[in-house]
């Protein structure tokens, strides 16, 4: 079983009784109602090995990441980040200095954001380095942006350039696009919204299977990086790389075509395809010949 299959597989033993949840797993964040409010709730790990490679990049990049991610799920809600409770499970005997750039790494994320790191847990045991970080926040609008939302006929954006991000050392020092997602939802009604993580191909998935409807892209429209341009096959790092932390959502065309004409983000908008009616996801090459696209975002396997 992969990540999201496991994923899918708890969605389906979790009921949600009451009216307390408004919405459960499956989105960028969980969304609870408390005192008349909305609260967004998210939770990321990062694993020495897996997300981060502790003697390469040292405890602050490993801190800042995990908060980092967590910031940027925010983001894919448009929503404002509040705090932040962060756990470290670190290798025994590593150095107080190394635990102290840790926390460094944290603050920086959180604090360029207005989030505060407000508590969390410190334990030692003997495999490598584990960081979590739980966050709260709030819809910067009147409700949090949801995976659901697209409708047949969106035009489906991006902002700024994907692929390479491992190779420029970009997953490591990404900045989580929490302004420029309170910036879209003043200057367009978007209709749904994810972060890319797991790569432009799997989430552009999760959204398409989210909201029911299937999506066309264009090859020659999707903004590659300097990283990607720079390897074998530009197309497929920015397909199936990740890590990228942009933002993937759909909107009208006149919307879309108002944002790619104007450019009033911090970032570049580019618009790369279609919301279609079909149970599937294509590509239009640049001979024109269209092809599935392959869900070849990164999966964790447990």
């Amino acid at each position: 079983m992969d990540e999201f299959a496991f994923i899918d597989w708890i969605r389906r033993q979790t009921a949600l009784e009451g009216d307390r949840i408004a919405v459960g797993p499956g989105d960028d964040c969980a969304v609870m109602r408390i005192g008349g409010e909305l609260l967004l709730v998210t939770t990321d790990q990062c694993a020495d090995g897996v997300h981060f490679v502790l003697d390469a990049c040292g405890g602050e990049a490993a801190g800042y990441k995990v908060m980092a991610r967590s910031l940027s799920d925010i983001a894919a809600m448009a929503g404002e980040p509040l705090a932040a409770v962060a756990t470290v499970a670190a290798t025994r005997g590593m150095a107080e200095a190394q635990l102290q750039a840790i926390y460094r790494g944290l603050r920086r994320a959180g604090d360029a954001l207005g989030c505060p790191v407000i508590g969390g847990d410190v334990a030692a045991w003997d495999h490598p380095l584990l960081l979590t970080v739980t966050m709260l926040g709030k819809p910067a609008g009147e409700a949090p942006l949801l995976r659901s939302g697209a409708k047949v006929g969106d035009a489906v954006c991006v902002t700024g350039e994907l692929g390479g991000s491992l190779e420029s050392g970009r997953h490591l020092n990404f900045t989580p696009r929490i302004a420029e997602a309170r910036e879209l939802i003043t200057q367009a009604d978007v209709h749904a919204m994810i972060d890319i993580s797991d790569g432009l191909a799997a989430d552009l998935g999760h959204l398409c299977r989210a909201g029911g409807v299937g999506a066309e892209l264009d090859a020659g429209a999707i903004p590659l990086s300097a990283a990607a341009r720079q390897g074998h096959d530009p197309l497929s790092a920015a397909l199936g790389d990740g890590e990228d932390y942009e933002l993937l959502f759909t909107l009208t065309d006149d919307d879309a075509r108002n944002l790619v004409t104007n450019q009033p983000l911090p970032v570049p908008v580019s618009r790369i395809g279609r919301i279609t009616a079909a149970d599937s996801m294509t590509l239009i090459g640049p001979d024109g010949k269209v092809v599935p696209i392959d869900q070849c975002g990164w999966r964790h396997r447990t």
